[in-house]
C-alpha cells in the first residue's frame, strides 16, 4: 500500500485517515506480524495481572452498578462480557495497571523517548473489543491493532515535546486516536468517516502526568482506549466532526503541543512501521520504562561482580534531566509510587536481584531493609547523559562498596528494546508470570500463547477470547 501525502500539511488528517481506510492485510510484512503478536501476547497477559489489581476490582463493581447487562466484549480474566467501548476501558486499564506495558522508541533528539506512548494499552483493548463485536479474524484483528499503534506512535513522534514537558500523558491523549483507528478500521469505515472517528477521538484526549504514581495513570489508557471505540461508532452513525483535527491551527497538535514536525508523520505512515524501527520495546519489570536501562544495568552489574546487599556504602544513578520529570517519587510509599521511583528500582535489585511482580507490593516498599538501602541511592542530573539526548534513556551508575571498590556502569537502553529484544518464547514467560500472579488456569495460559503464535492464521478472534475468559 503506498497512500502519498497531499500537497501541504493542511490535508494531514485526510492522509491518516486514507492510510487506514486503504490498509490491506497484505501490507503487513512478516516482520511487523511478529512484533505485533510479542506485543499482543505481552498485553493479554497484562491484563491478567492487572485484572488481579484494585483498579480491576474497583472497575467490576462500577460495572455492576450501571447494571449494562450482556454484550459482545470480553473483559480479559473474568465472565463478564459487555458493551466493546466498557470491555475497551476495562482491558485498558488493566493492561496499563501494573506499568508492565510496551513503550514506543524516539527518532529525532528532542522528543522525549517518544513521548513516553506506550502503545499497546490503548490500542489492543479497542482492536479486541471492536472484533468480537464484528466477528473479525484474527488477521483483520491484527491489521487493526497495527494500524492503531502506527498511528498513535507516528503523531506522539510528531507533536512539540511541550506536550509531554509539561504534563500531558501521551498515551493517554495520543492513544485516542490508536483506538479510533483501530475501531475505525474493524468497522470497516471509509476515508471520510475515519477522519471524523480521528476527529471525535481527538476531542476526548485527555491524561495528566501529575497522577503518575496513583490508579488515575491506568485510568487515562483505559478512557483513551474506550474513547476511541466510542469515536468510531459515532461516526459510523454520522455524527459530524472536523476534517482537520490534527493540523488545525485549534486542532490537535497547536492546542495539545504549541506545534508539530510535520517531517515525522507525513508521508511517514508505514514507511518504516514504527513496530519494525525505531521500534517498540516490552518491559521485563514493571515500573516506569524509564528506569528501564539502569535496572538492565544493575542487574548485570549485581551478576558479574557478585554484589551482596551488606557490601553497598552508595549508588549514584545519573541520567538526563527529562527522566527525574516522570520518576518523582523518591521515597515511595506504596507500590504504585515506587514503579516511578529510580531509588526504590535500583534498591529492589540489590536486595533481590529481581524485580517482577512480587517485588512491586506496598508490603514490599515498606520493608525496613528496602528503605535503607533507597537512602543509600543519589538519583541525579547528569551532564552526560543529557548530552546523549533525550531520544535516549542513558543512565550511568556508580556503585561504591564498604570495601572502597568502585563499579561503574552506563546503559542507553534496557532488556526488551530493539537494541536487546526480547524473543517470542522471552515474552511468553513473562505472560506465564502474569498468569500466575492472577491464578488464572496454566492450561489456558498455554491456550492463549499458542494460538497468538498462530494469530494470523485464526479465521475467528473468538476462541482466543473464550481462551481469555474465567
Amino acid at each position: 500500500m503506498t497512500i502519498q501525502m497531499l500537497a501541504g500539511e493542511a490535508e494531514l488528517t485526510t492522509y491518516v485517515a486514507g492510510f487506514i481506510a486503504a490498509a490491506q492485510p497484505a501490507d503487513l510484512s512478516a516482520d511487523i506480524i511478529a512484533v505485533g503478536k510479542k506485543s499482543i501476547l505481552d498485553g493479554f497477559g497484562l491484563a491478567l495481572s492487572g485484572q488481579a489489581t484494585k483498579t480491576g476490582s474497583i472497575i467490576e463493581k462500577h460495572l455492576a452498578s450501571l447494571a449494562l447487562g450482556t454484550g459482545a466484549a470480553t473483559i480479559i480474566g473474568t465472565a463478564l462480557k459487555v458493551a466493546p467501548r466498557f470491555a475497551a476501558f476495562a482491558n485498558g486499564v488493566a493492561i496499563h495497571a501494573d506499568d508492565y506495558d510496551d513503550t514506543q522508541l524516539a527518532v529525532a533528539t528532542d522528543r522525549v523517548y517518544g513521548l513516553l506512548t506506550h502503545p499497546t494499552a490503548p490500542a489492543l483493548p479497542a482492536a479486541l473489543a471492536m472484533a468480537e463485536q464484528t466477528h473479525a479474524s484474527g488477521l483483520q484483528m491484527l491489521l487493526a491493532y497495527s494500524l492503531g499503534v502506527e498511528v498513535e506512535c507516528k503523531i506522539a513522534e510528531a507533536i512539540n515535546p511541550r506536550h509531554y514537558q509539561t504534563g500531558f500523558h501521551a498515551t493517554g491523549t495520543c492513544g485516542c486516536f490508536a483506538s479510533a483507528t483501530a475501531s475505525a478500521k474493524l468497522l470497516g469505515l471509509d476515508a471520510e468517516a475515519t477522519a471524523r472517528a480521528l476527529s471525535i477521538g481527538g476531542s476526548q484526549s485527555a491524561g495528566l502526568r501529575e497522577n503518575f504514581g496513583t490508579m488515575t495513570k491506568p485510568f487515562h489508557a483505559g478512557r483513551a482506549a474506550e474513547s476511541g471505540v466510542v469515536a468510531a461508532e459515532f461516526a459510523s452513525l454520522g455524527w459530524t466532526a472536523t476534517e482537520r483535527i490534527l493540523e488545525a491551527p485549534r486542532g490537535f497538535f497547536s492546542a495539545a503541543g504549541g506545534g508539530y514536525d510535520p517531517q515525522a508523520i507525513a508521508g511517514k505512515l508505514g514507511q518504516p512501521w514504527t513496530g519494525v524501527s525505531p521500534g517498540i520495546s516490552i518491559k521485563p519489570h514493571p515500573s516506569g520504562s524509564l528506569t528501564h536501562p539502569g535496572m538492565t544495568e544493575m542487574l548485570r552489574l549485581i551478576r558479574q561482580h557478585d554484589i551482596k546487599p551488606g557490601d553497598v556504602a552508595k549508588v549514584r544513578v545519573g541520567t538526563n534531566s527529562n527522566m527525574p520529570n516522570a520518576l518523582i517519587h523518591h521515597r515511595p510509599v506504596n507500590e504504585l509510587q515506587a514503579k516511578f521511583s529510580m531509588e526504590f528500582c535500583m534498591a529492589i535489585l540489590l536486595l533481590e536481584r529481581r524485580a517482577g511482580l512480587e517485588e512491586f507490593t506496598d508490603e514490599v516498599v515498606l520493608r525496613d531493609d528496602v528503605k535503607k538501602m533507597i537512602e543509600k541511592v543519589d538519583f541525579y542530573i547528569n551532564a552526560e547523559a543529557e548530552a546523549a539526548g533525550f531520544q535516549k534513556m542513558t543512565t550511568i551508575i556508580d556503585i561504591e562498596l564498604a570495601d572502597g571498590r568502585k563499579i561503574s556502569g552506563r546503559a542507553d537502553f534496557g532488556k526488551g528494546s530493539p537494541y536487546e529484544p526480547m524473543s517470542y518464547e522471552e515474552v511468553a514467560d513473562k505472560f506465564r508470570e502474569c498468569a500466575r500472579y492472577s491464578r488464572f488456569p496454566a492450561d489456558r495460559a498455554e491456550t492463549i500463547i499458542g494460538m497468538v503464535r498462530d494469530l494470523e492464521t485464526l479465521p475467528s478472534i473468538a476462541p482466543l477470547m473464550q481462551a481469555a475468559a474465567r
